[in-house]
């Protein structure tokens, strides 16, 4: 639709202009620093930062139906940069002048009901929604689209050249960042450092097709990370992991798609959010309290975090008794659900802060952090995808999440759950081949289910000639195999002849 075609008190509003207000929020020290820089950490105390906007009440002055008719009517507007998560501008990053947006299909992923027959072997209805289906084939686009728009707008503001972005992954975040820093061209180059041996091949061949630098280093993800925060801390680089606060910023996209999804009545639902870098988590909770305090929903939801018993430092945490819960980063093992194998996020922090205000908003039983483990995840993840629904491994870890709340009573009759697939299945098809063969290494801890195992069945038909690469065959010899395979076939399937 054009412009003219739209309400016309909405007109005025579709293409929103950039606003001050966002500043750099010190979880630490309590200092607030505008955004001109890319900061990772406070420059003045060194903690973690989050985005917040001083001037949110200006939100507050429209009413929650306005801003539901606007985002609405958003998505049938025809303008490439408003078009993903940035149809919701106002409340996402309005620093970032519409001109600046980086835009290659992110956002708005779909969310699809389970099948009534998968519903009822979980237990209760439920949704996936499917952020591999975005351009990277990850849950990791909604933040490098904001964080790499941001950078567009520093360089074009600032006069920047010679921009190099850096991140650590465990597969992920790396396809995004040499992707999304190659839509910026000669503007910035992407490096990325990865745990050798720890990436799957399609994840590794994605960067490496963006044209990023590709470091393979030993250790796992933490160890990577560590080395990124001193290049980040030495050297003229732009940090592109969940340290950066506009990544996190970006990632509450996802919670105001799900109110939209849902036509903003979200109170029955109950999301179930992997924990990796923590990243996700916390962006998923300030999202839904923005949405809540400008009155776009009436109730929050209930969020549930779910970590693998293979890397769960998040879990550990809240299972201790208060007041004398104590953080302490762990030692991970293998997991299925390589982008959740992080031993200490990066923004556990940044959790604490937002677990404190979305307790306080919702109530104490509206967050929960469950534990699952890696037979549940895999065994999940390929009963999800024979159900109709393809989900990664994050997303059978979110599934079996739900089977655990249900387990303990933390939801029931009445809720409807979401499950966040962060990334597309087929990214985790190794695992799932693996599983297939029983043959997943033995720090897996994961035996296939042989009512799951599913393999081909080699067909050839004896007694009569079979095909060869590079020679016809005659008529004769064609109709002889044809039939005898299509025998065979009938044969293994049970059917009977017409």
């Amino acid at each position: 639709m054009k412009v003219e075609q739209f309400p016309e008190d909405l007109r005025d509003y579709l293409i929103p202009a950039a606003a001050d207000g966002l500043g750099y929020n010190c979880l630490a020290c309590g200092r607030i620093h505008p955004p001109r820089e890319l900061y990772y950490t406070c420059p003045d105390c060194g903690g973690l930062l989050l985005l917040e906007d001083a001037r949110q009440d200006r939100l507050t002055e429209r009413p929650g139906p306005f801003w539901r008719r606007l985002f609405d009517y958003r998505r049938m507007l025809n303008v490439q940069a408003l078009s993903g998560i940035f149809t919701f501008h106002e409340f996402l990053a309005p620093l970032i002048p519409v001109e600046d947006i980086v835009y290659l299909g992110e956002g708005h992923s779909p969310v699809v009901a389970a099948p009534d027959h998968l519903a009822r072997e979980i237990g209760l209805p439920f949704f996936v929604k499917h952020d591999g289906q975005n351009p990277s084939a990850s849950f990791k686009d909604r933040g490098m689209a904001a964080a790499v728009s941001y950078l567009k707008y520093l360089i074009r503001s600032r006069g920047l050249t010679e921009v190099l972005a850096v991140c650590a992954s465990t597969g992920d975040t790396s396809a995004a960042a040499a992707l999304y820093s190659a839509a910026l061209g000669d503007l910035v180059k992407s490096a990325v450092l990865l745990p050798k041996g720890k990436v799957t091949r399609t994840q590794l061949s994605q960067p490496l097709g963006a044209g990023a630098r590709v470091f393979e280093l030993p250790g796992l993800f933490d160890d990577c990370m560590k080395v990124v925060e001193y290049l980040s801390e030495n050297y003229r680089v732009a940090l592109l992991n969940s340290k950066n606060p506009w990544r996190v910023l970006g990632q509450e996209s996802y919670a105001f798609e799900l109110c939209q999804q849902f036509d903003y009545e979200v109170g029955d639902l109950a999301l179930f959010v992997p924990v990796g870098n923590a990243g996700n988590i916390t962006a998923v909770m300030s999202g839904l309290l923005k949405m809540r305090r400008c009155g776009v929903i009436e109730r929050l939801p209930k969020v549930l975090a779910v970590q693998s018993s293979h890397a769960n430092p998040v879990f550990r945490y809240f299972n201790q008794p208060e007041p004398d819960r104590v953080y302490r980063p762990v030692t991970v093992r293998p997991s299925v659900a390589q982008a959740a194998m992080i031993g200490d996020p990066v923004s556990f922090p940044r959790v604490l802060r937002m677990v404190r205000d979305y307790r306080q908003a919702a109530g104490e039983d509206r967050f929960h952090v469950l534990q699952v483990e890696e037979q549940a995840i895999m065994d999940h993840m390929i009963l999800a995808n024979r159900g109709g629904l393809t989900v990664c491994t994050q997303g059978g870890e979110g599934l079996a999440g739900l089977r655990e709340a249900l387990r303990r009573g933390l939801v029931g009759p009445g809720d409807r759950a979401v499950v966040d697939s962060t990334a597309h299945m087929l990214k985790f098809a190794e695992f799932q081949n693996a599983y297939f063969d029983d043959r997943l290494a033995d720090g897996y801890e994961v035996q296939a289910n042989p009512a799951l195992i599913n393999r081909p069945r080699d067909i050839s038909p004896r007694g009569v000639p079979l095909p060869e690469p590079g020679r016809t065959q005659s008529p004769e010899d064609r109709a002889a195999y044809v039939s005898a395979a299509a025998r065979d076939i009938a044969e293994a399937l049970g059917l009977k002849s017409r």
